[in-house]
C-alpha cells in the first residue's frame, strides 16, 4: 500500500510530497525511487510497490511539487516540454535537496539506495556525487550521466542504457563513465 507523506527541504524549507510504501516482510533497506519527467505516474508507483514487495521501505519524492504540485503526465510527446520546463524552473539543486530529505529519513533505519529513470537516472548519478547517505545507486538511461561523468562519486552506481536508444548513446556514456571512473 502506498501512502503520501510530506517532507521539508533543508535547503529552503519547501514542503513537498512523496509516495511512501512500507516493506512487506523484514526490512532490507530503504530505496528512493526517482521519477521521470512525467511525475509520480502509474509506472513510478508500480515500481514503489515492487520494491516494497521485495522488503524495502520506499520513498518517491514528487520532485515537481515546486512547479506544479501533484504533476502527472501521460507518456506522450506533448509532455516533454512541460517536464523540461519544470526541470529548468526548479533547478537541479532544489530537486537534489528534496531527494536528500528522503535519504535522511530512510537512513535513520538502515542503508539507503536510489533508483531512477531518465531524469531520475541523471538525478541518481548526481545524488551519488553530491549527496550524503547513499549506499549505492542504479541509474536507468540518465541523459545527463555522460556530461556529469567526471564528478566524484560517494558510492557505487550501476548505469543501465539501451543499446538502441537514439537519444542517449550507450557507447558514449559508457566511455565517459569508464574514463572518469574505471571502477564503476
Amino acid at each position: 500500500m502506498t501512502d503520501t507523506v510530506t517532507f521539508t527541504s533543508a535547503l529552503d524549507g519547501f514542503a513537498f510530497t512523496a509516495a511512501q510504501a512500507a516493506p512487506q516482510g523484514p526490512r532490507k533497506g530503504g530505496i528512493v525511487v526517482i521519477q521521470e519527467i512525467f511525475g509520480l505516474d502509474e509506472y513510478v508507483l508500480a515500481d514503489v510497490a515492487r520494491w516494497s514487495a521485495l522488503g524495502f521501505e520506499v520513498l518517491a519524492p514528487s520532485i515537481f511539487d515546486r512547479a506544479e504540485p501533484g504533476y502527472v503526465a501521460e507518456h506522450e510527446p506533448a509532455a516533454f516540454p512541460i517536464g523540461i520546463g519544470h526541470v529548468q524552473s526548479i533547478g537541479l539543486e532544489k530537486m537534489l535537496s528534496d531527494i536528500q530529505a528522503c535519504i535522511d529519513d530512510l537512513a535513520q533505519r538502515g542503508p539507503v539506495f536510489a533508483v531512477g529513470y531518465c531524469l531520475g537516472g541523471s538525478l541518481v548519478w548526481l545524488a551519488a556525487s553530491k549527496l550524503t547517505g547513499l549506499a549505492a545507486g542504479s541509474s536507468y538511461y540518465g541523459s545527463m550521466v555522460a556530461a556529469k561523468a567526471a564528478l566524484p562519486l560517494t558510492c557505487r552506481v550501476i548505469v543501465h542504457l539501451g543499446r538502441k536508444d537514439g537519444h542517449i548513446p550507450a557507447d558514449a556514456v559508457k566511455a565517459a563513465v569508464e574514463d572518469a571512473h574505471p571502477d564503476v
